[in-house]
């Protein structure tokens, strides 16, 4: 390696350079981490960083050295792809809650305009709300119902995955299917 490189790969264990080998050929892993995999193997065989980066594909060594810092500290976790282009998650487990109950509440058509909740009517009482939460979007609400079990019929309502309301000697009774995770996946 050429002088002047501050930031050198350290030496690879037989299983790390086993791994990279096997993620360098694989066919069904994503085409990043392949890249990734063959500019590391290209640096631990003494090639130059900007080298190692056209040998992948890539044009910027900074990227290389970037890569290298990363597997120094972390190891072949480093080539787990990290998730990127969306804003940290603003409401946790108190909040899906709060959502689950507003949701639970049969809304009254006089205050709510609605005897059924859409995504956006419930988005409007939880904003409204004086314990609500003011910048919900309908996605973290539907996020939160689906996660929950629920799922949007044809009959524009929600009823919970694997439960049915069926009518047993003059009364309505609820029936769980207890097979329901596993169908869902």
């Amino acid at each position: 390696m050429p002088m002047g490189y501050k930031i050198r790969l350290r030496p690879l264990t037989p299983e790390e350079r086993q791994a990279l080998d096997q993620l360098a050929r694989a066919q069904s892993t994503p085409a990043l981490v392949v890249g990734w995999a063959k500019i590391l193997q290209a640096v631990a065989d003494g090639a130059t960083y900007q080298a190692a980066a056209h040998a992948a594909g890539r044009k910027s060594r900074d990227a290389v050295t970037d890569l290298v810092v990363r597997f120094n500290a972390e190891g072949l976790g480093a080539l787990v792809p990290r998730p990127k282009g969306h804003p940290p998650l603003q409401y946790g487990p108190e909040e899906a809650e709060r959502i689950l109950r507003e949701f639970r509440r049969t809304p009254d058509p006089e205050r709510d305009g609605t005897v059924t909740w859409s995504l956006s009517l419930l988005q409007r009482a939880l904003r409204a709300a004086p314990d609500g939460l003011p910048y919900v979007s309908t996605w973290t609400i539907f996020q939160v119902l689906h996660d929950a079990g629920y799922t949007w019929q044809r009959t524009r309502t929600w009823c919970q995955t694997g439960v049915v309301q069926r009518k047993r000697r003059g009364q309505i009774v609820e029936v769980t299917d207890p097979e329901a995770d596993r169908k869902k996946g």
